[in-house]
């Protein structure tokens, strides 16, 4: 890919990540063994692969580290003391759940820069300055995602979140500019196995829109469920659900704020998404590009900054427009909190399995 044969094409002028033939070792954590995890993992190692394939960085390779936190704050921060601990990781990919990411922070904080890959949670922002992120915080996605409820003229509005900092996060903000009423606002686990008395309360108050804000296993149980019920109600999910269109039948014409969308015609999209079919034989979605854009951000850094962690993060401050890192989702530079500027969301349909850019009128 262009930007990546830029990478190593600079790394070979570079002020040194080490001496050449060493690995370079990051580490990177997030819940693997769920949908949205498993596609973030491959975009990680693609752009591990592709840098590697192309000479590395100075001849040395990368290594990835990748421990699972399953969306646990507890095991997140053990996993992060552990990147801490380690002296050769220079940086870390993750993590990828609101809950994870905060209680990681304050111990990568002073120590290991960290790129977020698809936190939302606003108490991201500006909580260290060694924490960044790739992707638009919630406090951008529920505003977005309302105003796309408001311009469908929407009046009444039902709420089922997951009650995490994300499924919170992202209830708030679309709460803060929907237009309508709000006539439910309902906490779920993320582990919900019976969505039935939430959709028959949907079913019988035949609310406008339903804004799930959770992750792709409980976005499907309630749309299944709903599908059983045959409500027709308009369902919208923040980035948490664009996997659900392995489901066609459930997911079919729910509307999605997605960080990304195979779609995208821009060069740099068009180059991923070709590189991500070719080795995963399955379109990449948000989750995918998030992770290779993390990734290849932290590389960046290395090659430009070296082997010091502290170098590393006040490269990544160092970005600006001019000097932003082509990435999948466009380019990428940071704002003083950590957070990437003028990212947000491509409001998308599902259909036949495909997110489609979708526009409201």
């Amino acid at each position: 890919m262009r930007h990546l044969f830029a990478l190593c094409c600079l790394a070979a002028l570079g002020c040194g990540a080490g001496n050449t033939g060493q690995t370079i070792v990051l580490g990177s954590a997030g819940p693997w063994t769920e949908g949205y995890g498993q596609m973030c993992r491959r975009g990680i190692e693609l752009a591990r692969d592709e840098i590697n394939a192309a000479g590395g960085i100075r001849g040395s390779k990368i290594e990835i580290r990748f421990e699972d936190d399953s969306a646990s704050g507890p095991v997140a921060a053990r996993i992060a003391q552990r990147f801490v601990d380690a002296p050769e990781v220079l940086g870390v990919i993750g993590h990828m759940s609101s809950g994870a990411m905060l209680a990681a922070a304050g111990l990568y904080d002073g120590k290991v820069p960290a790129i977020a890959t698809t936190v939302t949670s606003p108490a991201l922002s500006g909580i260290s300055p060694w924490i960044f992120r790739v992707i638009s915080s919630d406090s951008t996605n529920g505003v977005q995602l309302a105003a796309a409820a408001n311009a469908m003229r929407s009046r009444r509005a039902a709420i089922i979140y997951e009650n995490d900092g994300y499924g919170r996060g992202l209830s708030a903000s679309f709460q803060a500019a929907y237009k309508g009423t709000v006539i439910a606002d309902d906490p779920i686990a993320g582990n919900i196995a019976n969505a039935e008395p939430y959709v028959a309360f949907i079913k019988r108050e035949h609310p406008d829109v339903v804004l799930v804000a959770g992750n792709d296993a409980s976005a499907l149980v309630i749309l299944r469920e709903a599908r059983r019920q045959q409500v027709r109600t308009q369902f919208i999910g923040g980035d948490g659900w664009t996997p659900i269109v392995t489901d066609t039948a459930a997911a079919e014409g729910a509307l999605i704020g997605a960080p990304f969308t195979a779609d995208d015609q821009r060069p740099d999209a068009r180059k991923f998404v070709a590189a991500f079919q070719k080795a995963y034989k399955v379109e990449p979605d948000g989750n995918a590009a998030l992770g290779y854009d993390a990734t290849i951000t932290m590389v960046r850094a290395i090659d430009g900054a070296g082997s010091n962690r502290g170098a590393i993060r006040a490269w990544l401050h160092a970005l600006t427009a001019r000097t932003a890192v082509p990435g999948a989702t466009g380019p990428i530079h940071f704002l003083p909190s950590g957070d990437p500027v003028g990212k947000g969301i491509v409001l998308t349909r599902v259909r036949s399995g495909r997110l489609v850019p979708e526009t409201v009128r």
